[in-house]
């Protein structure tokens, strides 16, 4: 029985990381706006960085807390 929970938190683990995907396309989907905004309005280009570190700190703690579920999903002893 104790296989079958550690090949459930194994299986589990996987999809756990979907979380980083999305992340990364997030973040390249922020980046690329704010290149694009800051060609349009140069003057604005620290406003605009501003947001735009703290867009990415957000989508960045999804995909680290997606790590951490899959690590604990990996290591887990029942």
């Amino acid at each position: 029985m104790e296989e079958l929970i550690q090949a459930g938190a194994l299986l589990g683990a996987g999809p756990a990381m979907i979380g980083g995907i999305g992340s990364g396309i997030g973040q390249g989907f922020a980046t690329g706006k704010a290149v694009e905004a800051v060609s349009r309005q140069p003057e604005a280009k620290q406003d605009i960085l501003q947001v735009l570190f703290i867009g990415c700190e957000i989508a960045e703690s999804t995909g680290i807390y997606s790590l951490v579920i899959a690590f604990l999903l990996i290591f887990m002893k029942s």
